[in-house]
């Protein structure tokens, strides 16, 4: 089971620096991805991303591998640190010009392909949007965040088969949302 060797990092990770920074380098794109499906923005992404890794490193001793996966029990913590942000900023700020033009892209993408390809993100996320709370959530844990089933059933406290068929009545809603057959 992946999951179990990540508890069994987690646990050497309170001593061992190189096990932290296995934890990190794996979870860290999935992390970062479910929060900026979340709050879309990548300011306030990068800010509770590394909010929830402070708080992922100030409680390690405390995971209990018994009780939740490693994955869980950090999406958990990311969840709650969406949760204390929002609740810090006005949720309804507007998005800055660097939103759509990322200075840290390659050289090949031009400002035109970003801006493509930022309006395409824009637009699944307003979609996203239009889907319930649960739906979304799932969603952004099984794209975003690159969780299994097991683990967003978890996370969720649902069944695994009602995460199956949420998410898949969910992509259905998406693809009618988008206007795809």
């Amino acid at each position: 089971m992946v999951d179990n060797y990540y508890d069994i990092l987690a646990r050497r990770a309170t001593t061992d620096e190189e096990a932290f920074e296995e934890l990190y380098e794996h979870f860290f794109p999935r992390v970062y991805n479910f929060i900026y499906a979340r709050l879309k923005n990548s300011a306030d992404a990068d800010d509770v991303t590394s909010t929830t890794f402070l708080k992922m490193n100030e409680n390690l001793e405390n995971y209990n591998p018994d009780r939740a996966a490693f994955s869980t029990w950090l999406f958990r913590i990311a969840g709650n640190a969406i949760i204390d942000h929002t609740r810090r900023i006005d949720r309804n700020k507007e998005t800055e010009w660097e939103e759509f033009l990322d200075p840290a892209a390659p050289e090949h993408e031009e400002p035109e392909r970003q801006m493509i390809n930022s309006e395409t993100s824009r637009g699944l996320l307003m979609a996203l949007d239009k889907l319930s709370e649960r739906e979304r959530r799932i969603i952004e844990l099984r794209y975003w965040g690159e969780q299994d089933t097991h683990t967003i059933a978890q996370l969720l406290s649902m069944t695994e088969s009602n995460v199956r068929v949420t998410l898949h009545r969910a992509l259905g809603k998406l693809k009618k949302i988008l206007g795809e057959p």
